[in-house]
């Protein structure tokens, strides 16, 4: 059994897998937002592109999220908070140096056209 990367503690197959291979559309925020961590965690930016608000992809480079992602490793993945539209999240990962750091973020989403997309984010 391999345990998901978003550190939900179910089977990577029945968690995060489905969505980021299209076999399935994430029915809450929380599940999108820990599927984009994985996405993350695989590098996997086409995922973290099309899960994106299409009127908001404009203010993400597909550049930068890969190099960000290819510069750090994902270490753990905590859940603070969750509601109807909004995640509060802090994940630990090793920067470029290999040193522990922290990124905590709230982050808002919206449900468009049947599926859940990332609007935003802030750092707290």
């Amino acid at each position: 059994m391999e345990l998901c990367l978003c550190d939900s503690q179910k089977e990577f197959e029945n968690c995060c897998q489905k969505f980021i291979l299209k076999k399935e559309n994430p029915s809450t925020c929380e599940e999108l937002m820990r599927s984009r961590y994985s996405a993350y965690k695989l590098k996997n930016i086409d995922y973290l592109i099309e899960t994106t608000l299409p009127s908001f992809r404009k203010h993400y480079s597909r550049k930068s999220i890969l190099s960000w992602a290819e510069s750090v490793e994902f270490i753990r993945l905590e859940i603070i908070e969750s509601s109807e539209n909004e995640v509060k999240f802090c994940a630990n990962y090793l920067n470029e140096f290999k040193q522990l750091n922290e990124h905590k973020e709230h982050s808002r989403f919206k449900f468009e056209n049947e599926k859940w997309y990332y609007l935003d984010g802030k750092d707290f």
